[in-house]
């Protein structure tokens, strides 16, 4: 009897430590769970980069003169202290990414945005100093800005030279840059460009862009092209653009 009565208790016993295993497994797992969970404040709700890459940074392939003229103009850029109070410089470099957002009559949905292919055509090669390398700095007060450009390989046209087509976009690129900062959106409404001599390949060159006049929704903008120290003028051009709406783009009616 007491052996039988022995047998039941240990049965019972054993059941006891199987239901007690049992409960603590699940809040192992759920602890440790809990562990790894970071707080809200810490996830990014974004799905995109904080801080997208910057293709107008230094990198390996840039010339030592296309360095020498980085440094010149971004010491423009500094602060300087007076008084006390910090003082910027008049100009500022102005970053450059490799992609628009476009937007479709009332938006478009988070994934098609996250999934697109475009990408600006000056920054859509991977390769480092294969195309374009530039940075553009810009005078707001004086309402004109230099961009510091190194042709890559991939851009020839005539043998050893820089292709008229990517002089062209360039061109294009800085005085479009300039009038969107001064006007706000803008599309190229006419482009003249005079080509005064051949650009060699792989050379840096500076692309001088000022205001010249605003009339109404027009922005009139003029350009040169030179050597870095400005002794040999390469190409000349002036460009005109439209100031738009983007309203439709944002599903407005107005």
């Amino acid at each position: 009897m007491l052996g039988h009565l022995a047998r039941r208790l240990g049965r019972m016993q054993q059941i006891s430590n199987g239901l007690k295993l049992f409960s603590e497994e699940p809040h192992r797992h759920l602890q440790t769970s809990l562990e790894t969970i970071r707080p809200l404040s810490m996830v990014s709700l974004w799905p995109f980069s904080s801080q997208p890459r910057d293709f107008s940074q230094p990198n390996s392939s840039w010339s030592p003169e296309m360095h020498k003229a980085y440094d010149h103009y971004n010491a423009l850029c500094d602060t300087d202290t007076e008084n006390g109070e910090e003082k910027r410089g008049p100009w500022r470099k102005l970053p450059s990414y490799n992609r628009s957002i476009k937007y479709a009559t009332g938006g478009i949905h988070l994934s098609k945005l996250i999934q697109a292919k475009a990408r600006l055509f000056t920054r859509n090669v991977k390769e480092q100093g294969a195309t374009f390398e530039y940075m553009v700095f810009v005078n707001k007060e004086e309402k004109r800005c230099v961009c510091v450009f190194q042709a890559g390989h991939l851009l020839e046209g005539a043998p050893g030279h820089v292709h008229g087509g990517a002089i062209a976009t360039m061109i294009d690129t800085v005085t479009g840059t300039l009038a969107g900062f001064l006007s706000g959106p803008v599309m190229t409404a006419n482009l003249n460009i005079d080509y005064r001599s051949p650009m060699p390949l792989g050379s840096v060159v500076l692309i001088h862009s000022a205001l010249d006049r605003i009339e109404r929704r027009k922005t009139y903008i003029t350009c040169k092209v030179t050597s870095t120290d400005e002794s040999k003028l390469y190409t000349e051009a002036t460009a005109l653009f439209v100031s738009i709406s983007v309203g439709h783009l944002f599903g407005s009616r107005n």
